[in-house]
């Protein structure tokens, strides 16, 4: 891995101490990692990661396996303990790998991959207008399932022409204002080719709750909380820097393995589920969700804020959050997606 990082980071034409700099350690640490002579934790493997442009999993494989000869040396019974630690290892991976795929997801994700290479011949007739009133929608339905009362024709009002709609509260202006910031700022992310990663994700927390609770803005909560007509128990707080350092290790590793789809779902759920923030969880999660949908070119998950379809939302998210059963959300996301698409395809058409 020492000669990878050395490699990677010179490629990148960057010094050590910049490397050192976005890590948050010393320069002189970054050097004995390329020599070898110190070895980074789990979560500097990650960052380097993504510092470097590598892959991942490449360099966490890596990273174990030095770890892993470095502990058993050159014992003459060390083979005879890795084989037996691999077949331990398949074990409790058989034993928490017990979701199966929905019926229906995998064919339902194949006609959304053929609605999306359909979408994409249709790109060249793309335009700022349309993006605009999805955007607009997406906007007002993700604020309604928070309770915003603004109406869609208020949404715009707000967002577009600046005015101040009477009868409704400031808080509910800043919310249809800070999320539309927040949607520009995750297509600057994806103009920048930026990666999912704790920074933006506190970004996008700040730009929700900016004006609204400064205090709380882009920082992880410090007390407890619950969720209104939920039995999920979010961590407690001196566990929530810990989870979401994991929730970013879980994307890093995942995230060439899972359909887009499936991925965008699950780090929704993920995020919504540690509940990392005093306010504004399901916007973030919902912003992180579309962030790698339109990452990897498809369009905007605009899950519906009317009565019906909000219910079938929380009811989806307290499956997976008290019997682990995923089913329900995956599929969710998976046909709110599919129906975008359809609906993009349409607008485009015509």
């Amino acid at each position: 891995m020492k000669s990878l990082l050395k490699t990677a980071r010179e490629k990148k034409g960057l010094m050590t101490r910049e490397v050192a700099q976005q890590l948050g350690i010393d320069q002189a640490l970054v050097s004995k990692f390329e020599t070898g002579t110190r070895k980074p934790t789990r979560t500097q493997v990650i960052k380097l990661a993504e510092i470097l442009d590598l892959n991942a999993e490449t360099l966490l494989i890596e990273w174990l396996k030095e770890k892993i000869l470095y502990e058993v040396g050159d014992d003459e019974l060390a083979l005879k303990a890795i084989v037996a630690a691999e077949e331990q290892v398949k074990y409790k991976n058989n034993q928490t790998q017990n979701f199966t795929t929905p019926r229906g997801l995998k064919t339902l994700l194949n006609q959304i991959d053929k609605l999306k290479k359909k979408l994409d011949k249709f790109r060249a007739f793309d335009s700022y207008r349309i993006a605009q009133a999805l955007e607009l929608e997406y906007t007002f339905e993700s604020n309604r399932i928070e309770g915003n009362t603004l109406t869609l024709k208020e949404t715009d009002l707000v967002i577009n022409e600046g005015l101040t709609i009477s009868g409704k509260t400031m808080r509910e202006h800043l919310e249809a204002i800070n999320h539309k910031e927040a949607i520009e700022y995750v297509k600057h992310l994806i103009d920048k080719k930026s990666d999912v990663n704790e920074r933006e994700v506190l970004s996008l927390h700040n730009l929700i709750l900016r004006g609204i609770d400064q205090a709380n803005a882009g920082k992880y909560r410090s007390v407890q909380v619950m969720i209104k007509g939920s039995t999920h128990v979010p961590p407690a707080p001196y566990l929530v820097a810990k989870q979401m350092e994991e929730y970013f290790i879980w994307y890093q590793t995942n995230k060439t393995k899972m359909h887009p789809v499936i991925l965008a779902a699950e780090m929704h759920e993920k995020l919504v589920t540690i509940h990392p923030f005093i306010d504004g969880n399901g916007r973030t999660s919902r912003l992180v969700m579309n962030l790698i949908l339109l990452k990897h070119g498809y369009t905007i998950a605009n899950i519906k804020g009317d009565a019906a379809s909000r219910m079938a939302y929380y009811n989806a998210l307290e499956k997976v959050q008290t019997n682990k059963s995923k089913s329900d959300f995956l599929l969710l996301v998976a046909e709110t997606e599919h129906d975008a698409l359809l609906r993009y395809i349409d607008i485009i058409g015509k």
